[in-house]
């Protein structure tokens, strides 16, 4: 993804309330932004209606299902997602690789364009939580790996890791395998419920083909000022 102009590869995460709100981000940063993420929070209230607002006011979408249920199960609702026209998809990839290579089935027989994209483990959890709540005896980098390895095979077009593990993960992907990566916080500010996270510039470097960010433009008291803070750190200004 190397192509990808840096002012391209920023993801907003729409964790808002109101279609209005959407309105709002979407008519004043759709041309500075790669897509608009659109997540529970929105889909539980305005379902399918949602994601066909944002596409009319021209953004693209990314819708973070994260899947994780039986493969026959999953392989449906991939399609119906893929039906919408969405650009990205994802699926929890501790489902396992029936799962996954079900999901990649339903969603590419409907949409051979849309990417299906792997969730490994949430950038809140550590190796403590994961090795003490979940009975995982890896630790958080090397989970990751797996499960991105795992993913790669069961024919997935990327992962969603923490910003931590990216460049490990770069290291052995090869460049069309599509790294999107939340957790990023721009210089100075809180880190907030997640752990593992990093600076835009820095994740950019280290190999990320997309930063999904939402709290750092959504609480911003101009959105458009925040965006732009953000493509000036990672040196992809809007011109």
């Amino acid at each position: 993804m190397t192509f990808l102009s840096n002012k391209k590869r920023l993801i907003l995460a729409l964790d808002v309330d109101t279609q209005k709100e959407v309105e709002n981000l979407v008519d004043s940063l759709n041309g500075f932004v790669a897509m608009f993420k659109v997540g529970y929070r929105l889909f539980t209230k305005y379902g399918p209606s949602i994601i066909e607002f944002i596409q009319k006011r021209g953004g693209k979408v990314f819708y973070d299902a994260k899947f994780y249920d039986i493969p026959s199960v999953v392989e449906r609702a991939a399609q119906r997602v893929a039906a919408m026209g969405v650009d990205m998809l994802t699926i929890h990839t501790l489902g396992g690789s029936e799962m996954m290579k079900a999901a990649v089935k339903g969603a590419k027989r409907e949409n051979e364009k849309i990417k299906v994209i792997g969730v490994t483990l949430l950038t809140s959890l550590t190796s403590q939580i994961i090795k003490e709540e979940l009975g995982i005896g890896k630790k958080v980098n090397e989970e990751v790996i797996h499960l991105a390895n795992l993913a790669k095979k069961s024919g997935l077009d990327g992962v969603v890791s923490s910003p931590l593990e990216v460049e490990d993960l770069r290291k052995i992907m090869k460049k069309d395998f599509l790294l999107v990566v939340p957790g990023i916080r721009p210089f100075g500010e809180e880190k907030n419920e997640q752990k593992r996270v990093m600076g835009p510039r820095e994740a950019i470097i280290k190999g990320a083909d997309f930063l999904v960010i939402g709290r750092s433009i959504l609480a911003s008291s101009d959105p458009i000022i925040a965006t732009k803070k953000i493509l000036k750190e990672i040196g992809g200004e809007k011109k």
